[in-house]
């Protein structure tokens, strides 16, 4: 089950994710096949030298080959895809996922799963405001952060392989998180930022806004521009935890207005300073 270069590596979805993938871990001396739905998709890939080949249908010959299975899809279209083609998959075989909510997938996953085959989370915490195997590059991953999401039925070498692939993918910093912790981070980190991107660009008609921003605008909503169909379906899935750190957030602006509204200048100058403190953390250095 360890990673090295003679394990055979399928992708299932080629957008941009499954498409970023690819091209890292070919540049990295792999050899990576794909399948999806796109013949365009495949040709591409193929053409830009991201894969070596690759299928637009599930052929249990061609997915039988593989050793390691990475499922870059929507949640609901990777489970469908497991119920459907698992009997495919060759036995002891090591499968992973790049899915951006993690409870409602992983042990679905896991208890749907035939024996002889072991599946671990991960998420590649990198992305582009663009979608499609087109606007692929593996540059997205340097810099980047990488969650394994282990669970009690998971070997400690499938947990070992899931990193070293994190490693050959090109990430900076790699960690493991229970699929709970990492739901509850999510949450916070990830969709509720995309939640206030969105609703402060429906908040008001903008279009005659762009020849007056700056930079600070642009900034803020740079995620604004969303996968309506991906990102409505994770927010669901985490509901429970994107409502509570919604709340969170609601309670610090309601709080943040109440001091201005009293003209309480202390008050706003202690959450700047606190923001401005805790913002240091986030800087990354970009000398790495």
């Amino acid at each position: 089950m360890g990673l090295n270069k003679n394990t055979k590596i399928l992708i299932v979805g080629l957008g941009l994710m499954g498409g970023s993938y690819a091209q890292a871990l070919t540049d990295r001396g792999f050899e990576v096949g794909a399948l999806a739905r796109r013949e365009a998709s495949i040709n591409y890939a193929l053409e830009h030298g991201l894969i070596r080949h690759g299928r637009c249908n599930a052929d249990p010959d061609y997915i039988c080959q593989f050793d390691l299975i990475v499922f870059a899809l929507y949640p609901h279209v990777f489970l469908d895809w497991l119920r459907e083609n698992q009997d495919c998959i060759r036995p002891g075989a090591l499968l992973t996922d790049v899915t951006g909510v993690k409870g409602s997938v992983v042990y679905a996953v896991q208890d749907m799963l035939r024996s002889d085959l072991e599946f671990i989370g991960a998420h590649p915490m990198a992305g582009r405001e663009v979608s499609g195997v087109e606007n692929a590059t593996k540059e997205i991953f340097r810099g980047a952060n990488y969650i394994v999401t282990p669970t009690g039925k998971n070997s400690e070498a499938a947990i070992a392989a899931c990193m070293d692939l994190g490693r050959e993918l090109g990430f900076q910093t790699i960690t493991t998180l229970t699929p709970e912790k990492h739901d509850e981070m999510i949450a916070f980190l990830s969709q509720l930022t995309h939640c206030i991107a969105v609703s402060l660009m429906v908040s008001k008609d903008s279009e005659h806004l762009s020849r007056y921003t700056g930079d600070s605008f642009r900034d803020l909503t740079r995620i604004a521009k969303i996968n309506d169909e991906m990102w409505s379906e994770l927010f669901l899935l985490n509901k429970t935890e994107l409502l509570a750190q919604m709340d969170l957030f609601s309670e610090t602006f309601s709080r943040l207005r109440d001091s201005i509204a009293r003209d309480d200048t202390a008050a706003m100058r202690e959450m700047m300073r606190l923001s401005t403190q805790r913002r240091k953390y986030f800087d990354k250095d970009e000398s790495v």
